[in-house]
């Protein structure tokens, strides 16, 4: 191979990075026989690579190029520790293949993908032995190859606090003997739950991206929704997965229109509709009505009705606010969070006026995880500008920008505060 600038190996390695560590890494944990292993070789072999691609070239397919040497370095790690397999419990035990392969029979039966070693890590990181915390926050590191900061972020929860609990899962992964295998089908149903705010996760993360000079990490959201329709072919009938494929979809129908020809955010009230994909949206109307078929329904399709109401309004002044401001209430009930409390006071907002929505939106101002929360300082800059108070929303629009990490909204703060001064 011809050998390689050390900038486009390192775009390489990055790129290799974002879009195959999820594989690497569960396919190297089936070698490894423990997640520190397998995380250490994985990362070692990422670290090869960026050595070595300069004098022999980028390889065509780095995905495999990168689990080769992580799987050889797991071995050799291995080896290398005489006591390891005392130890450390290998994940995958003996009989559980065949168990395995029955779920794989099914799932070819109903015409579907066979499950690859990244739902086995999802499944083994989402055992209810974890915490439920635990199992979200463990799975979006390992499977996303997240930083500890930036599932932290998700969370809402200092680095360190999200550190400690990431490592307290792993011991309790390999004390536990956690099996590292899909579920059989009399425990899927138990384990969808967690396996599902996993999802999620990863798709608004992915959706939003919390740092970085883009918007979106394009990278993740496709990882969230290839999940999502992964789990709606392991579990057809569940009302829960079909609710978060609706959501995605509806969320995604709008991806195009999220930013204008310099990349810069467009608000869902001034985006071009026509921009929208219909298809996505037809697909998730009918996966959302199957959803709400369910009583209660749940907090997935809740969020994706919501979705809907504005995905099927013509333009921004045609959607029912009152019809959110309800779901919310809804949502509220089935789902209760601090996040869930400001978008339903931007819903008030807009369904009884500005004022309604400020005040709503202040008497969150002393909620402990909403306090490094931009989208707060945001919401209030805009109903403040709307009032007509726009020195008040300046001041909010500057808070937002200081806590917001992600280039592409720090622009567009930056525009809502020239166009104040202007």
């Amino acid at each position: 191979m011809p050998r390689a600038a050390s900038a486009e190996v390192a775009a390489a390695v990055a790129d290799a990075h974002r879009r195959e560590w999820a594989f690497v890494l569960a396919a190297t944990v089936r070698v490894a026989g423990d997640i520190d292993t397998a995380e250490e070789a994985v990362q070692d072999a990422y670290a090869t690579a960026l050595s070595t691609w300069g004098g022999s070239g980028i390889p065509r397919n780095p995905g495999a190029w990168l689990t080769v040497a992580a799987r050889r370095r797991a071995l050799d790690l291995r080896r290398r520790a005489a006591t390891a397999e005392r130890a450390l419990p290998k994940l995958l035990g003996p009989g559980e293949a065949g168990l395995e392969d029955r779920v794989v029979e099914d799932m070819v039966a109903e015409g579907g993908d066979i499950p690859d070693d990244r739902l086995r890590l999802i499944f083994t990181c989402c055992h209810p032995a974890l915490a439920f915390e635990a199992r979200v926050a463990l799975t979006l590191r390992l499977l996303c190859g997240l930083s500890t900061a930036e599932v932290a972020r998700a969370f809402l929860v200092p680095e360190a606090t999200m550190a400690a609990r990431i490592t307290r899962a792993k011991k309790k992964i390999a004390a536990a003997r956690i099996p590292y295998r899909v579920p059989t089908a009399l425990e899927l149903h138990e384990r969808v739950d967690g396996v599902l705010a996993v999802v999620y996760l990863v798709y608004t993360t992915g959706h939003t991206a919390p740092s970085g000079a883009d918007l979106m990490r394009r990278d993740l959201a496709e990882r969230g929704l290839e999940l999502a329709k992964m789990l709606r072919v392991l579990l057809p009938h569940d009302s829960d997965v079909a609710g978060l494929l609706a959501l995605i979809l509806l969320t995604e129908a709008r991806t195009d229109a999220r930013l204008d020809g310099n990349h810069d955010v467009v608000l869902l009230e001034d985006q071009d509709r026509s921009k929208w994909d219909r298809q996505a949206i037809e697909e998730g109307v009918a996966l959302l009505q199957e959803a709400l078929a369910a009583r209660p329904p749940g907090r997935f399709a809740l969020i994706a009705a919501i979705a809907a109401v504005h995905d099927e309004s013509g333009t921004w002044s045609d959607t029912d606010w009152h019809e959110i401001l309800g779901l919310y209430d809804l949502l509220m009930e089935r789902w209760p969070s601090p996040v869930v409390q400001l978008n339903r006071a931007i819903a008030l907002g807009f369904a009884a006026g500005p004022a309604a929505g400020l005040a709503e939106l202040d008497a969150l101002g002393a909620e402990p995880q909403l306090a490094g929360y931009p989208y707060l300082a945001a919401a209030r800059g805009d109903f403040l500008a709307r009032l007509g108070r726009l020195e008040e929303a300046r001041v909010a629009f500057g808070e937002a920008l200081i806590l917001t990490d992600n280039d592409a909204e720090r622009r567009f703060l930056r525009g809502r505060i020239s166009e104040l001064r202007a």
